[in-house]
């Protein structure tokens, strides 16, 4: 037994301003290494690393609204400031990749990040060089707008653009395949041609020649030299159609992106903007949610949605907490229980204490984590990011070579390989490559979170299907963690001492589970606390305190071990109680066992399934507990559980996941600072919610934002889903890409062919990601 409290990590969501006093630490952006840090595991956005280009598009330049401002992870040196500039046109690899190649190299600059689902550039820079930063965003043709604690809670707009180009475009592209088909003359052909061009092609020409000025082959600028060199060899009606189509497609791809987007984006707009607050003079007033203070009373009608996490303190009703935990009943709830921002009030009315500003509560935090986990790259995204930048350039050599060594070693018509050449120009653009694995990922974690499982980046949802070992702690995650007093028994009589008075007034000091069993006994009994000097807790063993003068320890069977002060008899008589199933916890003076105190949990209905369902999924499992052997084997029996290990410190639980790690990737769940180092070990870390949400969130790889361990097995199947999906998007854009490549080199392919299998491939892979949404 210890004592314990989860720990609390605060979040600053207050001034978003560009002069940050506080350095923010930044991790590994290696997820495969966070074992090396993993007290910085939730924190992956490294210098320089994007957020995943999944919650982004190629074309669609609509700022994506925020409620709060963003979590950053870049350390701030002495001298420097961090500035955060939201930038419209901001949304794909495309411009990141411009605007990381402009920026890096400016000596100003010590480190970039980029959210672009938030379409969020964060500069850590010198103090006199925000001017230079914007100018030199400008010159990509990009508008940066710095952000501040106005605009952080401001939402812009949506700007939709003007219908009318495209459809021109549309119309006259397929008025010269008309024209083109019936011979008419070959000028009315150009003239329709270079209509639909300038329709619907300038803002492309324009993005691919900064591009180009930048020294960067990305799909505008691609798409601009085959365009331009397809009008000069003469093929005005294609050349018309594959812009046209290329901008179609650009769109359609964006609104499909913008669901995954939405996904994420839908939760900010759970939680209602006013509150009704009692005011100094008793009256309720209507205020706006951010405005309210922490302590404040706010009232809630039946209906109504929860504005701000609270405590209640009048009333009672049952709370749809879906939104949260996934749990699909309404939790009742009373005078002191916990309800979140974004919760729906179904029955009676109630009033609740204020315990978090909105930019605080609950459901801000898992977005916060949501967003920051746009920068932890899955292993796949990782792959394909680098595989694209191999990819690209070496097309682009091959167009090259196409078009210029036939007609020069084998008298090949100059005409057909340069028209072969800007075909394979269209297929060197990897855009549904690229897109492919980030589109996943974030349908998967919004998929997730609607369920109540808050993961903290694509890495461990990709992972999540190679665990092989579960490990497990018992109280609060396999038992309800609310034991009660069973048993006590008074071993030695001391003439003036009351045993089981001092018991109580030790265990009434420690906020563990057990400890709080014996202390709620004494607190039915209205047994009188003593006053207790010089308190402590024994990690993994007990407390310590001193009362009327004496020393005296209230442990677990380790620590009556530890000081010598354990007989045959009494090793008996315990053996007998844990192998019931017990906890038995005893008091001593350090000369002699006092009393003995029998406290039993609850298994978890929920927990039998949830052992049964790692079973079918091929995962092992193992109890680790700091209670005695017998205990743990009773409670891992009445489960199933596979293994069970007690008597465990946290040392002890770490020695274990480092033993079990060595037969493959191992999960660990549990919900205390004494599972702490364990946590930290496993290949992923599971956090029980409801037994520390601030924690939870914060710390945690993957959070279970209630108690209910089945969720990790649906967390399981969602990564083999995910998994399933990012190989069918990668096998599915490169075979298309080869099938095309073959034909074209054996003068099968066109252009328009060619801008169809492209976008239609990217089309493809985004709508087979999306499918995740719906699990």
């Amino acid at each position: 037994m210890s004592s314990y409290r989860p720990i609390k990590l605060s979040h600053d969501h207050g001034s978003c301003g560009h002069n940050h006093a506080a350095v923010v630490h930044r991790a590994p952006s290696d997820a495969h290494d966070h074992h090396a840090d993993k007290h910085d595991h939730h924190h992956e956005q490294a210098h320089g690393q994007s957020a995943d280009a999944a919650a982004s598009s190629c074309c669609g330049h609509a700022p994506a609204p925020t409620n709060s401002c963003p979590v950053t992870t870049l350390d701030v040196p002495t001298g420097s400031v961090l500035t955060q500039l939201r930038i419209a046109q901001m949304d794909c690899p495309t411009e990141e990749a411009l605007i990381r190649k402009k920026l890096g190299g400016m000596a100003a600059i010590s480190a970039l990040d980029f959210n672009l689902m938030q379409r969020l550039l964060t500069v850590v820079h010198r103090t006199d060089a925000r001017v230079d930063v914007e100018a030199a965003i400008r010159s990509l043709g990009m508008t940066p707008e710095p952000l501040n604690s106005d605009a952080a809670t401001a939402s812009k707009p949506e700007q939709k653009q003007p219908w009318w180009p495209l459809a021109l475009a549309g119309i006259a592209a397929f008025s010269a395949e008309v024209l083109h088909w019936a011979g008419l003359p070959v000028w009315l052909v150009a003239l329709m041609s270079l209509i639909a061009v300038a329709a619907c092609g300038l803002g492309t020409y324009k993005k691919g020649w900064i591009a180009l000025k930048n020294g960067n082959l990305n799909i505008n600028a691609l798409m601009s030299i085959a365009v331009t060199g397809a009008l000069l060899i003469g093929q005005w009606p294609e050349a018309a159609m594959v812009m046209f189509l290329f901008t179609v497609a650009e769109l359609i791809e964006a609104k499909s992106l913008d669901r995954a987007r939405n996904a994420v984006r839908g939760l900010m707009q759970l939680t209602p903007e006013r509150a009704t607050v009692q005011q100094s003079d008793g009256s309720w007033v209507d205020i706006a949610a951010r405005s309210v203070a922490l302590d404040s009373i706010v009232r809630v009608k039946p209906g109504e949605r929860i504005a701000l996490d609270g405590v209640l303190v009048a009333g009672q009703s049952t709370v749809n907490q879906a939104p949260i935990t996934g749990e699909s009943l309404p939790a009742e709830k009373t005078v002191g229980d916990s309800v979140f921002a974004g919760t729906i009030n179904q029955a009676g009315s109630f009033d609740y204490r204020v315990t978090a500003a909105a930019s605080n509560s609950t459901l801000a935090r898992i977005i916060h984590a949501i967003e920051a986990a746009q920068g932890s790259r899955a292993p796949t995204q990782r792959f394909v990011d680098q595989f694209a930048k191999v990819y690209t350039p070496t097309v682009f050599a091959i167009a090259l070579a196409v078009a210029v060594l036939p007609p020069l070693l084998m008298a090949g018509s100059w005409y057909d390989w340069i028209y072969k050449a800007l075909v394979l120009l269209v297929i060197a653009c990897p855009c549904a490559l690229v897109i492919s694995t980030p589109v996943s990922i974030v349908s998967g974690l919004a998929a997730a979170a609607r369920q109540g499982i808050l993961i903290k980046g694509g890495a461990y949802l990709e992972e999540g299907c190679k665990l092989k070992w579960l490990a497990l702690d018992k109280t609060g995650t396999i038992t309800h963690g609310k034991p009660a007093l069973t048993d006590t028994v008074l071993l030695e009589k001391v003439a003036g001492l009351d045993a089981v008075q001092i018991a109580t007034s030790l265990a009434a000091r420690s906020d563990h589970p057990v400890s709080q069993a014996i202390a709620v006994a004494g607190e039915q009994a209205d047994m009188k606390l003593l006053a207790v000097a010089d308190f402590a807790a024994l990690l993994g063993r007990g407390v310590r305190g001193n009362i009327g003068g004496v020393d005296y320890q209230l442990g677990n069977h380790r620590l009556i071990h530890e000081l010598g002060v354990c007989s045959p008899a009494l090793e008996a008589q315990l053996g007998q109680l844990e192998q019931a199933g017990k906890t038995v916890i005893l008091l001593t003076d350090g000369q002699r066992v006092l009393a003995l105190f029998a406290v039993a949990d609850t298994v978890k209905d929920s927990s039998r399934a949830a052992i049964q369902s790692l079973h079918t999924l091929g995962i092992k499992t193992v109890m680790l507990t700091g209670d005695n052997p017998h205990t743990a084997k009773a409670i891992a029996d009445q489960v199933g559980i596979d293994d069970a290990l007690g008597d465990q410190l946290p040392e002890d639980k770490l020695k274990a996941i480092e033993s079990f790690s060595q037969t493959g990737k191992v999960g660990m769940v549990g919900d205390g600072i004494n599972d702490a180092p364990a946590l930290a070990r496993a290949d992923i870390g599971f956090a029980m919610g409801a037994a520390g949400t601030d924690t939870a969130i914060e710390t945690a790889d993957v959070a279970l934002m209630d108690d209910d361990l089945g969720k990790i097995a649906r967390f399981v199947r969602l990564s083999q889903a995910t998994h399933a999906v990012l190989v069918q998007n990668i096998v599915l854009a490169l075979s298309i890409k080869a099938v095309f490549l073959i034909l074209t080199l054996m003068g099968m392919g066109t252009m328009w062919m060619a801008v169809f299998a492209d976008m239609g491939a990217s089309l493809l892979v985004v709508g087979n990601g999306l499918r995740l949404l719906r699990r």
